[in-house]
């Protein structure tokens, strides 16, 4: 007679979030554009995540300049791409040291109509038995995206191409016990 075990899953929302883009121009002038809304869930099964999504409005992009806010907004292309979303494809390690969670995860990055695979490496923490900060950056080139970095003054200011996302993301659902063995994806 076989035992059939089934794990149940648990769901995580977003609870709070500090998302920000930060670049530079040519002329040396640095920016930080901030994220005002972040929605997402992740489920965890067999102690481990298995799904993650994430989605950014590209109306919450906001730096608290009206012309770069404008300008940010007509790069991404906002009316006929008006989300940036990440779903994981693939959980690649997790190691989890007491309270420390380094986890490393690949999925698909879609804005300005482009979508590509990136890999997300975050320290995570837990705050308290269902609560779970992690936070991380990802250096992303707009070209890759097919978009074009923003300009202003008439075209001499420009953006550079490379900007970096960084995220600090905390979810809250059921208490998760996320394996304490060390856990990477052969490939």
């Amino acid at each position: 007679m076989a035992t059939v075990v089934i794990a149940q899953a648990q769901t995580l929302s977003i609870k709070s979030s500090t998302v920000t883009i930060n670049g530079e121009t040519n002329v040396n002038h640095d920016f930080k554009i901030n994220a005002t809304k972040v929605n997402g869930k992740m489920t965890i099964a067999n102690n481990r995540p298995e799904t993650l999504t994430v989605e950014i409005p590209v109306k919450s992009l906001i730096s608290g300049e009206n012309l770069m806010d404008k300008k940010t907004h007509e790069a991404f292309n906002e009316p006929k791409n008006p989300t940036i979303l990440f779903n994981m494809t693939e959980l690649n390690s997790i190691q989890v040291t007491g309270d420390n969670i380094a986890v490393t995860i690949t999925g698909n990055l879609s804005f300005s109509g482009a979508t590509k695979k990136v890999t997300l490496k975050a320290d995570g923490k837990t705050a308290s038995p269902g609560v779970y900060t992690f936070e991380g950056s990802l250096p992303i080139k707009m070209s890759d995206y097919g978009m074009k970095p923003p300009t202003a003054m008439l075209g001499t200011m420009k953006t550079k191409d490379q900007v970096t996302v960084n995220y600090k993301v905390t979810f809250e659902g059921a208490a998760v016990d996320f394996d304490t063995t060390a856990y990477t994806q052969n490939k």
